[in-house]
């Protein structure tokens, strides 16, 4: 592991200060994932800002019906926060699929936003990844890439984003608040915190540097969400696809909906059309289908994962089912679906 230097800080504008203070800084919450690229020598800052006891891990209702999600929040907090479970159950779905307790116990919110790919090829330093090194090469283009991209990709990098937590977020329409190093705060829309690989695939969010998330918010939501993973084993595996909704219905018609896919491209997939297909109709299966058709019109795979597509129809047409009432939802919040790679989403429902 490369040499650092650690400190703590016990405000936000002490842990501003401390970041400031390094050129090769990175804050620390949790540390589940980054802790383990620092032992891999992926990630090698020169001093760590551990954030940990900085008082940014309450979960507040706001008078504007804003629900607000510290940062230094855990998973296992959010996802068995009573509104969490109550106005937005897709949430603590996507919480609860995505890791142990052990690790949902350490993670934060904020930490989790910013998670790093889980592409073997940018943990394996001896393989060129232009996300690791830029200018280096895409190993993955040519290799084993089963659990890659097939949305959004470019020829630089063809990683996804391993969060189910912000597929969730997404659609949502969360916002992320942030403290600027130089003071002063900033609101950024979830849709618009993750990035696209591009040219620069080393940036995955829309951070800039030193500015430090404080909380992630939810605006009020009184219609349905829902979460379905599609995973090889139902124990702490990351997502082959996954899909989030949120829909708010009218009677026995859509008023409002929005869609997202996860595992499917370098962030939170909003199926930006979906909206308005569904809005005013009466959900139909046909109707679903067509949306899910649309959702991978512009897919494409590469040699080893193309079965993300069929399966990712699926799994979205399922989940459109589920919420919207069409199909009853196959088990309590966090019951996560597994299903072979070639097969239909949700063939085996396990606990």
């Amino acid at each position: 592991m490369h040499p650092f230097r650690y400190d703590r800080a016990l405000t936000v504008q002490e842990a501003l200060q401390s970041i400031r203070n390094g050129k090769n800084t990175a804050f620390l919450a949790g540390g589940t994932s980054q802790i383990d690229l620092m032992k891999e020598d992926v990630h090698r800052p020169d001093a760590l800002v551990d954030i940990k006891r900085v008082p940014l891990a309450g979960i507040l209702l706001l008078p504007d019906g804003v629900l607000r999600l510290g940062a230094n929040a855990s998973n296992n907090d959010v996802a068995y926060h009573p509104l969490v479970q109550k106005q937005y159950p897709g949430l603590a779905e996507a919480i609860l699929a995505g890791a142990s307790p052990q690790i949902r116990n350490m993670a934060s919110m904020g930490g989790n936003l910013l998670q790093r790919t889980r592409c073997p090829y940018f943990r394996d330093t001896a393989m060129a990844c232009n996300k690791r090194e830029p200018g280096t090469g895409c190993s993955a283009l040519e290799g084993i890439n089963r659990v890659h991209a097939v949305l959004g990709a470019s020829e630089k990098c063809i990683a996804t984003h391993p969060s189910d937590m912000c597929v969730a977020l997404a659609v949502l329409d969360a916002l992320v608040q942030v403290q600027k190093p130089g003071g002063g705060r900033r609101t950024i829309r979830f849709r618009d915190f993750h990035r696209l690989p591009g040219n620069e695939p080393q940036k995955d969010s829309a951070l800039e540097p030193g500015e430090l998330i404080t909380s992630v918010d939810l605006p009020a939501f009184a219609g349905r969400s829902h979460y379905l993973k599609v995973r090889e084993r139902a124990s702490y595996a990351f997502a082959l696809v996954s899909v989030a909704v949120a829909l708010e219905m009218e009677g026995d018609t859509i008023k409002t909906a929005r869609v997202a896919l996860g595992s499917v491209a370098h962030k939170p997939w909003l199926v930006e059309d979906a909206g308005k297909r569904l809005q005013g109709k009466k959900p139909d299966v046909a109707l679903f289908r067509a949306v899910a058709d649309d959702a991978f019109k512009d897919a494409k795979p590469l040699e080893h994962n193309g079965y993300k597509i069929p399966l990712g129809k699926n799994t979205l047409v399922r989940a459109l089912m589920e919420t919207s009432g069409l199909m009853p939802l196959q088990g309590p919040a966090g019951t996560a679906f597994a299903s072979s790679a070639g097969g239909v989403a949700g063939d085996e429902a396990v606990a």
